[in-house]
């Protein structure tokens, strides 16, 4: 009941304020709505990349190669193969991640070790580089320094805090 009105009532908030401190609320809206419009198009091309590179990556198969030749060693550690595809896409696409992890759910279960490793594992990166594409790309950031390291870094420390966090609660 409260998800259904909190949004009206924000809404009704905000243009009470504006109407009392005399902002024209509708003009405003409007500036916004374009400058929404602009930066969405200046967007464009750094989302086109990297949903290119994202199906690049799936449909050549370098995904699974990339697996397989890992896989032996990640078993003797205790981590599923099958985890490896999330944990790689993840710093990439929130979207593509979904789906691996809809899909891992769905093959799985949602009480498998492997359904609840990738359920924390999403809520434990981030999507690193889409972040950081759409953000230094809208306000024009050519070189990242160290904010790629970091965030890579980080979503590393995510990804091992789920796999130990998983295996001692449910292994």
């Amino acid at each position: 009941m409260i998800s259904a009105w909190l949004v009206p009532c924000f809404i009704l908030i905000v243009l009470v304020t504006a109407t009392i401190k005399k902002v024209p609320a509708y003009e405003v809206f409007v500036e916004g709505g374009k400058e929404g419009v602009k930066m969405a198009f200046s967007l464009l091309p750094f989302l086109v990349g990297m949903i290119v590179a994202i199906t690049i990556l799936r449909s050549s198969g370098a995904l699974e190669a990339f697996i397989d030749l890992l896989g032996p060693i990640l078993t003797t550690i205790g981590v599923p193969p099958d985890i490896i595809p999330l944990a790689l896409v993840r710093p990439i696409s929130g979207t593509a991640a979904l789906g691996m992890t809809t899909e891992l759910i769905h093959t799985y279960g949602p009480d498998s070790f492997i359904g609840r490793l990738a359920s924390v594992m999403q809520g434990s990166t981030d999507t690193t580089l889409y972040i950081l594409t759409i953000y230094f790309g809208a306000i024009g950031i050519k070189k990242m320094r160290y904010a790629l390291k970091v965030g890579l870094l980080a979503d590393l420390m995510g990804i091992i805090a789920s796999i130990v966090i998983v295996s001692l609660l449910f292994g």
